[in-house]
Parts: C-alpha cells; sequence; structure tokens
C-alpha cells in the first residue's frame, strides 16, 4: 500500500496522549515512528488500566500507540544522550512533551540539535507553552479543561450544588493537541520543502482549548456577556438538544426555519411554523421555555426509533443517544471500518479505533501493533547506528537502554 509519509523518520520522546496522538497519526500515513521510552517503565500509559490485554498492554496505550516501534534509551545518561543526538540527525520530526525547558536542560532541546540537521522539525507539546506565566505548570488534560473555561459551559443548567461543572468524558484537549501538533508538522514539512529549513513547533494544550471554545468564545468577545451552561441544548439554535422519549433519549438539530416546519408537522403542531414566537430562529431562542415543554411532552408519547424514522423522512436532522458499544457495533461504524484489529508482539489480537480520513490515494493504515516495551531495541539499534549485539548487551547492562 502506499503511504504518503513513508520517507519521514518521526522521533517520538512524548508520553501519555496529545503527543503519542499526534505521532501516531503521522504513523497512520506511513511515518516510521520510533517511541523512545524510558527503561523498565516506559510510556507512563502502560501502566493506566484496567483494563489490560492477556499480556498486559493497557487499553489506554494501545489508544494512542499504533504504527510504532519501541526503543528504550536512558535520557540522562551520557550514553544515552549520544545515541539520541545520533538518531536526531537521520530524523525529519522529534516531538516531545517534557516541561518546559526539559530538553535543553539535558543538552537535547531545538537549537542543539538543529546545528548537526539543520531541517529538523522540532515540536514540543506542554499545558500552557514555552512562553508566558505559566509556562513552568504541567499540563494536565482535567486541569486545561477548567482552567480554559470548558468545563464553565459544560454541565446541568441548575445552579448551586447541582449546578456542578462537568469535564468532557474523554481528554479532548489532549486529543485536540495532538492533532493541531500534526497538522502542524505537515505545515512545517512543507516549508522545509520550499526551503530546506526545519523549525520549532511550539503547541500549549491551554491555547488549544481557547481555540475550541469556538462560536462561543466568539460571542462573550463581541457581545461581553459571559457564557453560562445549556445542560444538552444550544445557546443560540433551539430546539437544539435532547429530549427524553418513551423509551430512551434522542437528539434533535434543527438549524434552520424550514427544518422546524417540518419538525412541527411531525409533532402534529403545524401552527407553529405560522407562530410568531417560533417562527424564526431568534424568537426560538427568546420562547424557548414556552417551546421547550411543549416539544419534550410530544416526543415522551412514542420511542426513540419511532421518532426518528418520522423526523429524519421529514428532513429533520436527529439521531438516537447510544451508549458506546452501540456506537462502535453500528452499520455505519462498521461500513467504515472504524474498529480493526492488529496482533502484538505477545500475539494478543488488538481491537482498535480505526482512521478517520479515507484517502483514495495514500489511505491511513494500521500496519503495526502497538508497540510492545522496548520490542525493536536491538533492531533499531542496528539498523540505525549500526551497533553490534556486543555493543547493544554493554549497553543494556549499563541501565543505557
Amino acid at each position: 500500500m502506499l503511504h504518503a509519509l513513508t520517507n519521514i523518520t518521526v522521533l517520538d520522546l512524548s508520553r501519555v496522549l496529545a503527543g503519542p496522538y499526534a505521532t501516531m497519526t503521522l504513523g497512520d500515513y506511513g511515518a516510521e515512528v520510533i517511541k523512545i521510552e524510558q527503561p523498565g517503565r516506559g510510556d507512563d500509559s502502560r501502566h493506566w488500566g484496567p483494563p489490560f490485554t492477556d499480556g498486559g498492554q493497557s487499553a489506554y496505550f494501545l489508544c494512542a500507540n499504533r504504527n510504532k516501534r519501541s526503543l528504550t534509551l536512558n535520557l540522562k545518561s551520557e550514553a544515552g544522550q549520544t545515541i539520541f543526538r545520533r538518531l536526531a540527525v537521520q530524523a525529519d520530526v522529534v516531538v516531545e512533551n517534557f516541561k518546559a525547558g526539559g530538553m535543553e536542560r539535558m543538552g537535547l532541546g531545538y537549537e542543539s540539535l538543529r546545528t548537526d540537521n539543520p531541517g529538523l522539525i522540532y515540536c514540543a507539546i506542554t499545558g500552557y507553552g514555552q512562553t508566558g506565566p505559566d509556562r513552568a505548570l504541567p499540563g494536565y488534560d482535567t486541569v486545561i479543561q477548567a482552567q480554559g473555561g470548558i468545563m464553565s459551559i459544560t454541565g446541568p443548567t441548575s445552579e448551586g450544588t447541582d449546578g456542578e461543572p462537568y469535564k468532557v468524558g474523554v481528554a479532548i484537549v489532549d486529543v485536540t493537541a495532538g492533532l493541531q501538533a500534526a497538522v502542524a508538522i505537515l505545515t512545517a514539512m512543507q516549508h522545509r520543502d520550499r526551503t530546506g529549513e526545519g523549525q520549532y513547533i511550539d503547541i500549549s494544550l491551554f491555547d488549544t482549548q481557547l481555540s475550541w471554545l469556538a462560536n462561543v468564545a466568539s460571542g462573550f468577545l463581541l457581545s461581553g456577556d459571559p457564557p453560562r451552561r445549556y445542560g444538552n441544548a444550544h445557546g443560540t439554535v433551539v430546539p437544539y438538544q435532547t429530549f427524553a422519549t418513551a423509551d430512551g433519549h434522542l437528539m434533535l438539530a434543527v438549524g434552520n426555519d424550514r427544518q422546524f416546519a417540518s419538525l412541527a408537522e411531525v409533532v402534529g403542531e403545524p401552527s407553529w411554523s405560522e407562530d410568531e414566537r417560533f417562527d424564526t430562529n431568534p424568537a426560538r431562542v427568546q420562547f424557548r421555555d414556552l417551546l421547550i415543554p411543549a416539544l419534550a411532552a410530544h416526543f415522551r408519547t412514542c420511542a426513540t426509533d419511532e421518532w426518528i424514522q418520522r423526523l429524519r423522512a421529514a428532513g429533520v436532522p436527529c439521531g438516537p443517544v447510544n451508549d458506546i458499544p452501540t456506537a462502535l457495533e453500528s452499520p455505519q461504524a462498521e461500513h467504515r471500518q472504524m474498529v480493526q484489529s492488529v496482533t502484538d508482539g505477545n500475539g494478543d489480537r488488538i481491537p482498535l479505533v480505526g482512521p478517520v480520513p479515507k484517502l483514495d490515494k495514500t489511505p491511513a493504515d494500521i500496519f503495526r501493533p502497538p508497540p510492545l516495551l522496548g520490542e525493536h531495541t536491538n533492531e533499531l539499534l542496528q539498523e540505525k547506528l549500526a551497533l553490534s549485539a556486543q555493543e547493544i548487551d554493554a549497553l543494556r547492562e549499563s541501565g543505557v537502554v
């Protein structure tokens, strides 16, 4: 299979999720990703469980480390630093998520590495970036969600003790920071192709989270009104929220007045589309406290599947509120090959969520299972640095690999 990034080598020093997600994304397009890990322990997420495979691989680690080879290397040792420098001379990209200044303190920062490799693209992912008053703080997804404002608009609408702010159900800041990093690296590759110059990329979890406040941030910047929580509803589009049905819940997403007129017909209230309180979206926003309870009463009368069939037939956007098993096992997910499996070095069959983009010439692909800790250390040191088996054994005995 033809992969777009086959000739690109990435040294992945990152751990947990943001950095590994970025390098996995590059790996899905064929980049050679060498995951450099601490001897004896490896990526912290290897220990985050249960669940684990029979061979001891954690589900958390598996989700972001396919299409990589693992090399253990003690970067605190002089010999380990020398090996890393030799690898970096051959690399196209370095990705790391140490605290700001961490690589520099080991003598392995960008300015040092680019001396021997001017075309190197170096991506540092931290909680708050390389500059600013918070630069030295560690970056944890949920702390960033709290500090970056998303939790203030996520959760129940009620005030007081019942109005606790909620985090998003996955580490969404890490995932999106990883995607931002992958896009930035690909952009830097384009620049290098034109000029031969590498560059330094500074990715901040905090910046990333602020960026996807999107329309909510824009609304505040324009109006000066602090955004508030709407639960599963939308602040500026109505009706656009979940509703309880006779046997579950559905999500309704009425994006324009034509769709609202169709909705009114489906629920048996055709006059709503001509009612000045409901005939336009601004009116529906103003009178949501009248409209939503009336809609809720209708939706409780029938089962979810019946409503979805009727609404979709009328062109009204909607969907069931599925649990994770139902979503992953759905016919659509199966058709799109969004669950795939590979066999790891222990012989365990590993199910994974598949790549998202479907490119017809250079598709993303799962061609290598998430590695065991240090699984490819000997292989890589022989292949990249021409070290002998005796030299590698000596490095292992001294704790360098």
